[in-house]
């Protein structure tokens, strides 16, 4: 009797051990009553009675299935690249296995590095235990959440049915709202924002590798990243080629860069009071020899993912200063050109000596050139190497142009203190301006603001008449849009200028001659 009760004790222990615990192996216990009275009696009914809920409190804790804070199928420690594709695979497998589908999501946490700054790293990891706690209560127990780096979390999900686009999105956006929630740590509220990648199997071919899995999950972060903060984008067919086009282009820069492909097409500035240009903007294009003009959003981020923000500006400031020499030899006048600089640009340590250098080599004034910066480089900048370098740039004589303003939340302290010359208004600010009443009181609080303050104003985005003629009414210095002039090559300003200069002297001999 006794070696038929342990027999069936070994054989209850070891079908626990291989997964039924919790709940599950309650269900067991009816049918396991029955059978040991059928075998032993009314004694070994009683001893399984008693015994079976011992043996669940023993094995539930069993070291390889789940802990008590849920992390089974989740890790705090960062795992690598090789990993993540060999997890990836196995989801795969898993998945073809049961002819089911799986998927992977990438969540990209935005905030981390504000929180260090300001209270420290310890802060930092309780975000992201925080964040991590708060996926797990989004999945399912087959689903796994490991950590991929500092700020990112990779989610493969088990087998299932439904891994269709809609209901990865639901999920995708469900996982980005537990992330986005704020948190009290540390007796401070936080407030992170989370950008969040997926590819579901079903969009693969089925001989799809995890590698290629992860890759295509990696290609949707980075262009929910790019439309950031808290975009959400599904792997497609289209992003695959995409994707594969900037490759292509960011193996083409450097040679673009250095034999002319990418220079700078100018927009005029026109003055409200007199009509006459007041300055021009250089903006970068690239005239591809074979795809054409590449869009400047596309090649941007292709520019600064390689690291080549810096040649950039050289390669625009230098195209610049030779077009303004030769509207000065052709009898243009052109009081300025103004290049836009970026965050890492500005953050050079050697920026205001390369500027003076190359001012001095084409023999003209710091006053003919204009630095354009982002009000959000402002208004994050306040100290520093990007704050020391635009108020040395002030000092030698360049203009200052804050670019966007409106949209980046730089205090009025920050336009003293970076020495800006002229707001840069932003376009949002000037759509329908001469029709939206509210729109109309927003701009003339602005303008009315830059007077007092003693600044030049520009308003971006000019489209029409209507538009033109109210920012003149309104007191804005400087207009420019493409209901002036659109951006084009060197050679072109002077053809451009003197029409321009042409119909300007008409309208002021119409005006004399009509009173």
């Amino acid at each position: 009797m006794k070696a038929l009760i342990e027999q069936n004790v070994s054989k209850v222990r070891t079908i626990l051990r291989r997964g039924l615990y919790g709940p599950q192996a309650l269900a067991f216990l009816p049918a396991a009553a029955l059978t040991a009275f059928w075998t032993g009696g009314e004694a070994f009914l009683i001893f399984t009675a008693l015994g079976a809920p011992f043996l669940y409190l023993l094995t539930s804790r069993a070291p390889d299935q789940e802990t008590d804070d849920g992390r089974r199928n989740a890790t705090s420690d960062v795992i690598g690249k090789a990993e993540a594709e060999a997890l990836a695979q196995q989801a795969l497998d898993r998945a073809q296995a049961a002819n089911l589908a799986t998927a992977c999501i990438i969540v990209d946490i935005d905030g981390l590095d504000e929180a260090a700054q300001l209270s420290g790293e310890s802060t930092v990891e309780a975000l992201r235990d925080l964040s991590l706690s708060r996926l797990i209560n989004i999945l399912r127990r087959d689903d796994k959440v490991l950590r991929i780096g500092e700020r990112r979390f990779l989610i493969l999900l088990g087998p299932s049915l439904r891994m269709e686009l809609e209901p990865l999105l639901q999920l995708a956006s469900r996982l980005q709202g537990a992330v986005e929630e704020p948190a009290s740590v540390e007796n401070a509220m936080r407030y992170l924002s989370a950008s969040v990648g997926f590819c579901g199997s079903p969009r693969l071919n089925r001989a799809a590798t995890g590698k290629e899995l992860l890759e295509a999950t990696n290609v949707a972060l980075a262009e929910a990243v790019a439309n950031g903060p808290s975009a959400i984008r599904a792997w497609s067919e289209h992003m695959r080629m995409a994707h594969t086009e900037q490759k292509s282009l960011k193996a083409e820069v450097d040679r673009a860069l250095d034999n002319g492909q990418i220079q700078p097409w100018f927009q005029p500035q026109i003055c409200t009071s007199t009509g006459r240009i007041s300055g021009v903007e250089a903006l970068a294009r690239w005239i591809h020899p074979t795809r054409g003009i590449v869009p400047p959003a596309q090649f941007l981020r292709v520019l600064e993912d390689a690291g080549r923000m810096e040649r950039l500006s050289e390669v625009i400031l230098q195209h610049s200063l030779t077009a303004l020499r030769s509207w000065d030899a052709a009898g243009l006048d052109v009081p300025r050109v103004s290049v836009n600089f970026s965050d890492p640009e500005l953050r050079a340590p050697r920026l205001v000596e390369r500027i003076q250098w190359e001012l001095d080599r084409f023999g003209l004034t710091p006053q003919r050139l204009g630095i354009e910066v982002l009000e959000t480089v402002i208004a994050g900048s306040p100290e520093g190497i990007v704050a020391r370098n635009i108020v040395e740039l002030s000092k030698l004589g360049c203009h200052i142009d804050l670019d966007d303003f409106g949209t980046g939340h730089a205090s009025i302290t920050s336009l003293r203190r970076f020495k800006v010359h002229r707001l840069k208004i932003d376009r949002s600010f000037v759509t329908r301006v001469e029709r939206d009443e509210e729109q109309h009181r927003m701009l003339a609080a602005v303008l009315g603001m830059a007077d007092r303050l003693g600044l030049e104003t520009l308003a971006e985005g000019v489209e029409s008449v209507g538009e033109h003629a109210l920012l003149a009414q309104l007191g804005c210095d400087h207009v420019q849009g493409f209901g002036i002039a659109r951006p084009m090559p060197a050679d072109q300003m002077v053809d451009w200028g003197n029409q321009h200069a042409s119909r300007i002297a008409e309208a002021q001999n119409l005006g004399r001659s009509s009173g």
